[in-house]
This record gives structure tokens, C-alpha cells and sequence, in this order.
């Protein structure tokens, strides 16, 4: 993930939102100097270069541990972009599934895609947004009851 340290004691980050940090903001996977918090071992000198590492060192708490056996190249656009589309759908109760909603995914590439399909699977109406028709078979592809709107539509 983006995130490998925080405070761990404000609201933001007891709420699950450390990216909004409160008491020195969170500490980033790329370019961050370890020593805002002090929870992560190592060098607290060093900057942070993520995945143009060798290894790296992050607290537990932003650790996804996969199931045994999981392919890696399966696993990885849910770590990234799965990620990144699954916060907004918490964000906006759409994972409690109490509830299902309309929901429009803005963008039908790598993350609208992803989006399209995250939605779908909790049970909810999709609505793929773009600017152009050329998309549209795509998000069908993806989910074949998503919904597509006018292709004049411009974003």
C-alpha cells in the first residue's frame, strides 16, 4: 500500500483513515522519512523508496497478508487498484450491505474497470460513465449488466 506508518492515536488513523494523519501525517511508502512515528525498525534516516526496493520495512497494521496458493499476478491489481476503488465504496457504505444503491463509476480503464467489478459483486446497480461509446463493450465485458451512459456525455 501507499501507507507503512502512522500516529496510531488520533481520530483519522483510529478510524481507519490514516492518510488524513493528525499528528505528522502518515508515513508514505515512496520518498518519507521513517522517523515521523518511530513504529517501523531500521535506519529512521532513511527515505522510503517502495517498490524500487529491495525490501522494506512497514508496521503490521499495513500488512495484507494472501491467502496460501494466491497467483501474484492475481493478486496484484487487488492490492492496487482494488484498493484504491474499494476505499470510496467504505467510504460510502456501499460494503455494509445493508442496502443496495446506484452507483456510477467515472472512467471505464484500469481503475474504472476495477470499480465496475467491485461494485457489481456487492450487489449493485452499476453505471459506467465515459466520454466516449468506445468503452461500452468494455464495461458490459466486465459485468454484463452494467448500465452505460450516453456516449455525448463529456467528463
Amino acid at each position: 500500500g501507499c501507507t507503512i506508518d502512522c500516529c496510531m492515536e488520533c481520530d483519522m488513523c483510529e478510524d481507519g483513515e490514516e492518510n488524513y494523519c493528525r499528528k505528522g501525517g502518515h508515513t508514505s511508502t515512496y520518498n518519507s522519512k521513517k522517523a515521523k512515528h518511530g513504529h517501523i525498525g531500521g535506519n529512521q534516516e532513511t527515505q522510503t523508496f517502495g517498490g524500487y526496493s529491495k525490501s522494506e520495512v512497514v508496521h503490521e497494521r499495513f500488512i495484507i497478508k494472501l491467502p496460501e496458493n494466491t497467483p501474484l499476478d492475481k493478486a496484484a491489481p487487488l492490492v492496487c487498484a482494488g484498493i484504491t476503488m474499494w476505499d470510496p465504496l467504505r467510504h460510502w457504505g456501499a460494503t455494509k450491505g445493508d442496502k443496495k444503491m446506484k452507483i456510477g463509476i467515472v472512467g471505464i480503464g484500469g481503475l474504472g474497470t476495477m470499480g465496475i467489478k467491485l461494485a457489481s459483486a456487492l450487489g449493485h446497480e452499476v453505471v459506467a460513465i465515459s466520454s466516449s461509446d468506445k468503452k461500452v463493450d468494455l464495461a458490459k465485458e466486465k459485468v454484463p449488466n452494467t448500465t452505460s451512459t450516453p456516449p455525448a456525455l463529456s467528463l
